[in-house]
C-alpha cells in the first residue's frame, strides 16, 4: 500500500509542476503521503478542484515566454541578405518580362502562331541537319550529337527530314490541326519500332559498352524499346512485336485501318497507273460523306490528278471544290436514305474504318457538328446506327451485324442506347438581301478565325451508362413497365428516352421524379412528357462532365450553310447535339430573363458579337441600353452604334420614344411607295424602282435593320414605367415590318417588370435559371426554368413553338470580343444621330415650378381627367405619395386650369374633358400643340 500511495503521490506532484523524482526515493515516502491528501481534498468540492489548473496555466505560459533567444548577429554582416534580395528581385523581373511576352503571344493572331511553329520546326530541322549531316563544331554541335545522335543512333540522319516535313505540313494545311495528334502518335510508334529492330540487328549493345557503341546502333530509344523485350522473351519474339508496332505506326500516320489495306493498295496502284481498274466498277459510287471527305484530302495530297478513276461518262474531268461543297451541304441538309446504296452491298467494316479515319482527321471541319463515330472512340458507336435510324426496313445482313455488335454491350449489363446526332433540327431561314456600303467605303467583316474552335462533343460516356442502369433499377423496384430505349447527350444535360408498356400511365413516371433524382444523385431532374414528335417520355439529367460551347463553332455552321442574313445570331447547342441559331428578323422580338449568374450577360454578348461578325454598319444599326454601366462598355465606339451606349434610365426612355418616331417615319415611306416590308422597299431602292416626285430634293437610301438591346429592363421600369411600357408595346406591335427589333433582358422577371402587355407583344422567350416557379411562369408561361442548372443552361421558346427547347448557351471570351471590336473600330468610325436622346428640337423648357415632378404631374392629370374626380386623398392612394406632395400636385393642376379651386372637404371640379387630355399633357410637357 505504501508503494502504491507513494507512486500516486509522485504522479500528482509531477502533474502539478513539482519534482517528480522525489516520490521515487525511499526516504521521501512521508512527504508523498502528505502530498496525496492535499490533492484529494479539493476533489471533493467542485469549486476548489477547478482552481489549481486555472492558477497554474499562466505560470506555464510565462515560463514558455521567458527563454526567447535574441537573434545572433549575422556572421557575414548582412551580405547574404543583400545577395538574396538582389537574386529574388532579378528573378521576379525576368519572370514578369516572360509573363508579359506570354500574354502578348496569346493575343497574337492564330495564323501567325501556326506559322511561327512551322518556321520553328524548319529552323530546328536546319540545326539538326547541320549537326548530323556535317561536322558542326561548337556547343550546338555537341548538343545535337548528344541529344539527337544519342537518342536515335544510326537513324539520326532522318530526324531533320521528319522535322522539315512537319513544318511544311503546318504551312500547307494550317486549317487541319485536328490530325496533329494522330500524326504524332503514329510517328512515335513508327520510330520506336524501327529503332528497336535496328538496335537488335546491330547486336543489342548495352550501356556498359560505351556511348559510341549505342550511337552506332539504335540509340537510347532503340535500347529502351528492345532491351526489355529481349530480356523477357528473347530476340525471337522481340523482333515480330517490334515489327507489329512499326506497322501500327505506319497505319496510324496514313489513317488506314487494317481491313482497308487491300483496298488502299489497289487504289494507290490505280492512281499510279500500275493496276487497271476493274471493269464496270466505280470506286467512288458507294462512298459515304466521311469517305468522300477522306478522298478529297487524298486527292489534294496527290498533285496532278484531275480525274477520279472509274468516273462515269458525262462527269466533269476537273475537280471543282465549289460544286463538291454544294453537293455535300445539300446532302447534309436532307436526311440520308439507305436506298441510295445498292441493296446487295451493305456497309462493311472497311467503310466504317475509313469513315472513322476521315472523320478523325477533320472532326470539327468548318465548324460542323462532329460525327458520333469519333465523338467517343472508347464506345462502339458506328456509322451503321445512323443509317439504321434513317432506314425504315433494314436488310437481313444489317440486322444480323447489329445484333452481333450489341452483344458485348448486353453482356456488360448496359446496352448501347446512343441516339444518332441529328443533321440539324432547326431549319435555317431563307437567304435575305444584303445591304452594301454606300459610296467608295470599304468594310471587311471580321474573320471567323478570330474565334476559338471547340473540340468534338461526346455522344456517350461511362456516366451515361451508370444513369441508364439506375433508371432501370428504379423502374424495376417500383414495378413500372417501362424501359430506357435510348438517350441523346448534349453539352450540359442528357435526355434519356423512356418508352412505356401497354396500359401504363404517364403519371407513373412523373410521380417518380424525386425517386429518380435520388437514384441518379442529382436534384435537377426534368421530365418531359412526351418528347415532341415521339411516343416517349424524356428525362433530362445534368452531365457530370459538362462541355463548353464556343460561339465560333455555331457561326461556322451558319457560314458553311451559306446563310448571309445579317440578323442571324448564334444561341448555343441543344440537347440533341445540334447547333441552335435564330433569325432576329423573324422572332421578331425576344425576352431574355434569368437570375444573376445564369448566363444572361453571356447571351447578350453572343448576340452582339454575332451581329458584328456577320453584318456591316449599313446592314444593322444598334441602340444599346446599359443601366448597369459595366456590361456593354466593351462595345463603346463600334460603327454599328447609332448613339453612344445609354446608361441613364431617363435617357433610355427618350431613346425608346425616338425609336417610335423612327418607326412612324419608315411606315410613312412604306405607305407612300406601296410596300409592306422594309426588305422589299430596300430591294426596290437598290434596283432603282422607287421614283421620287418631281422637284423633290430627297435622296432615298436603304433602311438598315435597327436592333435595340436593353440589358436591364427593371431599371427602366422603376424610373418611368408608363412611358417605357407604352414605347415598348407600340414598338413590338408595329415595328416588325419596319425592320426594328427589340431584345429585352432582365434579371428580375416579376409581373411589375414584365407586364402583361409586354409579354403579349414579345412572342419569343429565352429563359435561363430562375430562383422560383413564379419567375419561370412569368417568362415562359409554364414551369421548367426553375430546374435549370445555370451557367448558360436555358430554355428557348421561339415564336410559334408550343414547347421550349433546352440548350446550352454559347460562350465568347472577353479577349475574343476585344479583338472583334478592335477590328470593327479600325474599319470605320461610328456616325451618331443627335436626335436619339435629346428628343425633338421643338420642345421648350419645362416650367421652373414643376421641377422634377413632371412625370408625377402628368400621371396625376391623367388620373384626374380620366376619372373626372379631383381629390387629394385619391392622389395619395393612387400615386403612393404623401399629403404634401399630393397637395402640391393639386395646386399645380389648379394653376393650369385643370381643376377648380378648393371647396373645403369636397372634391374639386374637373375643368377638362377626357378628349382634351392629350392637349393638356402636351402643355404640361412643354410640347407645341398641333
Amino acid at each position: 500500500m505504501a508503494s502504491r500511495t507513494s507512486g500516486k503521490g509522485s504522479q500528482g506532484t509531477a502533474g502539478t509542476g513539482g519534482k517528480p523524482r522525489a516520490g521515487r526515493t525511499g526516504g521521501a515516502a512521508g512527504a508523498a503521503k502528505k502530498a496525496a491528501p492535499a490533492r484529494k481534498a479539493p476533489a471533493k468540492k467542485p469549486v476548489p478542484a477547478k482552481k489549481p489548473p486555472v492558477r497554474k496555466a499562466p505560470a506555464r505560459k510565462a515560463a514558455a515566454r521567458k527563454p526567447v533567444p535574441k537573434p545572433a548577429p549575422s556572421p557575414t554582416g548582412g551580405l547574404y541578405r543583400l545577395v538574396r534580395a538582389l537574386w529574388l528581385g532579378t528573378a521576379h523581373g525576368v519572370g514578369a518580362m516572360f509573363r508579359g511576352i506570354g500574354r502578348g503571344a496569346k493575343g497574337l493572331d492564330p495564323a501567325h502562331r501556326k506559322d511561327g511553329l512551322a518556321l520553328l520546326l524548319l529552323g530546328l530541322a536546319l540545326v539538326v541537319a547541320a549537326g548530323t549531316w556535317s561536322n558542326l563544331r561548337g556547343p550546338v554541335g555537341d548538343l545535337v550529337e548528344m541529344l539527337v545522335t544519342g537518342a536515335f543512333g544510326r537513324l539520326d540522319l532522318l530526324v531533320p527530314i521528319l522535322l522539315g516535313a512537319m513544318g511544311v505540313r503546318l504551312i500547307l494545311y494550317p486549317e487541319r490541326p485536328e490530325a496533329n495528334g494522330r500524326i504524332v502518335i503514329g510517328l512515335s510508334a513508327l520510330a520506336i519500332g524501327v529503332l528497336g529492330q535496328v538496335h537488335i540487328a546491330c547486336g543489342s549493345p548495352g550501356r556498359g559498352e560505351g556511348t559510341e557503341a549505342m550511337q552506332d546502333a539504335g540509340g537510347l530509344i532503340g535500347w529502351g524499346a528492345s532491351r526489355p523485350l529481349v530480356f523477357m522473351m528473347g530476340e525471337v519474339l522481340a523482333v515480330p512485336l517490334l515489327l507489329l508496332l512499326t506497322v501500327f505506326g505506319l497505319l496510324v500516320v496514313t489513317a488506314t485501318p487494317v481491313n482497308a489495306i487491300p483496298q488502299r493498295l489497289r487504289l494507290l496502284g490505280t492512281r499510279l497507273g500500275l493496276v487497271q481498274p476493274l471493269p464496270g466498277a466505280d470506286d467512288f459510287d458507294d462512298l459515304t460523306d466521311d469517305e468522300q471527305r477522306y478522298e478529297d484530302h487524298w486527292r489534294e495530297a496527290v498533285p496532278g490528278r484531275t480525274r477520279r478513276p472509274g468516273a462515269r461518262r458525262g462527269e466533269p474531268d476537273e475537280y471543282a471544290p465549289e460544286r463538291d461543297e454544294e453537293e455535300a451541304l445539300s446532302q447534309r441538309r436532307r436526311p440520308r436514305r439507305t436506298s441510295a446504296k445498292p441493296a446487295g452491298r451493305p456497309m462493311d467494316a472497311v467503310d466504317v474504318a475509313a469513315a472513322a479515319a476521315a472523320a478523325l482527321d477533320g472532326a470539327v471541319y468548318n465548324g460542323l457538328p462532329p460525327s458520333p463515330l469519333v465523338a467517343d472512340l472508347t464506345r462502339d458507336v458506328t456509322a451503321d446506327r445512323q443509317r439504321a435510324a434513317a432506314s425504315p426496313v433494314p436488310t437481313a445482313r444489317e440486322a444480323e451485324r447489329r445484333s452481333e455488335e450489341s452483344a458485348p454491350a448486353a453482356k456488360s449489363g448496359v446496352p448501347d442506347l446512343t441516339k444518332p446526332a441529328p443533321e440539324h433540327s432547326h431549319t435555317l431561314p431563307a437567304r435575305a438581301e444584303q445591304l452594301q456600303l454606300a459610296g467608295d467605303i470599304t468594310y471587311s467583316l471580321p474573320s471567323l478565325d478570330l474565334l476559338e474552335r471547340g473540340g468534338p462533343g461526346k455522344t456517350r460516356s461511362a456516366a451515361n451508362d451508370v444513369v441508364v442502369a439506375s433508371l432501370t433499377q428504379v423502374f424495376t423496384e417500383f414495378k413500372v413497365d417501362a424501359a430506357v430505349t435510348g438517350f441523346t447527350r448534349g453539352p450540359t444535360v442528357t435526355r434519356y428516352e423512356v418508352e412505356l408498356g401497354p396500359a401504363v400511365k404517364v403519371e407513373r413516371i412523373t410521380a417518380l421524379t424525386k425517386n429518380i433524382a435520388y437514384a441518379v444523385a442529382s436534384p435537377d431532374v426534368r421530365i418531359i412528357s412526351p418528347i415532341p414528335g415521339k411516343s416517349a417520355v424524356g428525362i433530362e439529367i445534368p452531365n457530370t462532365d459538362r462541355e463548353m460551347v464556343n460561339l465560333g463553332d455555331v457561326l461556322r455552321l451558319a457560314d458553311a450553310a451559306e446563310d448571309d442574313h445579317p440578323m442571324l445570331v448564334a444561341l448555343g447547342k441543344d440537347v440533341e447535339g445540334g447547333y441552335v441559331m435564330a433569325n432576329l428578323a423573324k422572332m421578331p422580338h425576344v425576352l431574355v430573363a434569368g437570375a444573376t449568374g445564369s448566363g444572361k450577360s453571356s447571351c447578350i454578348n453572343c448576340l452582339i458579337t454575332s451581329v458584328m461578325i456577320r453584318a456591316t454598319p449599313e446592314d444593322v444599326r444598334m441602340v444599346l441600353v446599359d443601366p448597369k454601366r459595366v456590361e456593354l462598355t466593351a462595345y463603346e465606339g463600334i460603327p454599328h452604334l447609332i448613339t453612344p451606349i445609354i446608361t441613364n434610365p431617363k435617357r433610355a426612355a427618350e431613346a425608346l420614344q425616338w425609336v417610335v418616331r423612327e418607326m412612324d417615319l419608315r411606315y410613312d415611306d412604306l405607305a407612300a411607295f406601296g410596300y409592306r416590308h422594309i426588305d422589299d422597299f430596300n430591294q426596290a431602292v437598290r434596283s432603282g424602282k422607287v421614283k421620287l416626285p418631281e422637284g423633290s430634293e430627297r435622296e432615298l437610301h436603304p433602311y438598315p435593320y435597327l436592333l435595340v438591346i436593353v440589358d436591364e429592363l427593371a431599371d427602366l421600369m422603376m424610373v418611368a414605367p408608363r412611358d417605357v411600357e407604352d414605347s415598348i408595346v407600340r414598338i413590338t406591335q408595329l415595328a416588325r415590318a419596319a425592320g426594328i427589333h427589340l431584345v429585352l433582358a432582365t434579371q428580375r422577371p416579376s409581373v411589375d417588370v414584365v407586364t402583361g402587355l409586354i409579354k403579349a407583344n414579345v412572342p419569343s422567350r429565352l429563359a435561363f435559371a430562375t430562383s422560383s416557379l413564379a419567375d419561370s411562369r412569368v417568362i415562359l408561361d409554364q414551369p421548367g426554368a426553375e430546374k435549370l442548372i445555370g451557367k448558360g443552361d436555358g430554355l428557348f421558346l421561339p415564336m410559334g413553338a408550343n414547347k421550349p427547347t433546352r440548350m446550352q448557351g454559347a460562350f465568347v471570351t472577353e479577349d475574343e470580343v476585344a479583338v472583334i471590336v478592335q477590328h470593327c473600330k479600325d474599319q470605320m468610325a461610328p456616325v451618331f444621330r443627335d436626335d436619339v436622346v435629346v428628343g425633338s428640337k421643338q420642345k421648350k423648357e419645362i416650367d421652373e415650378d414643376i421641377g422634377d415632378d413632371l412625370d408625377l404631374l402628368c400621371q396625376a392629370a391623367e388620373l384626374v381627367v380620366s376619372t373626372q374626380f379631383g381629390s387629394t386623398s385619391m392622389l395619395q392612394r393612387k400615386l403612393r405619395v404623401g399629403f404634401a406632395k399630393a397637395g402640391r400636385l393639386m395646386d399645380l393642376m389648379e394653376s393650369r386650369n385643370i381643376v377648380g379651386p378648393s371647396e373645403g372637404s369636397k372634391a374639386r371640379d374637373v375643368l377638362v374633358k377626357a378628349d382634351e387630355l392629350d392637349g393638356v399633357l402636351a402643355v404640361i410637357r412643354g410640347e407645341p400643340q398641333s
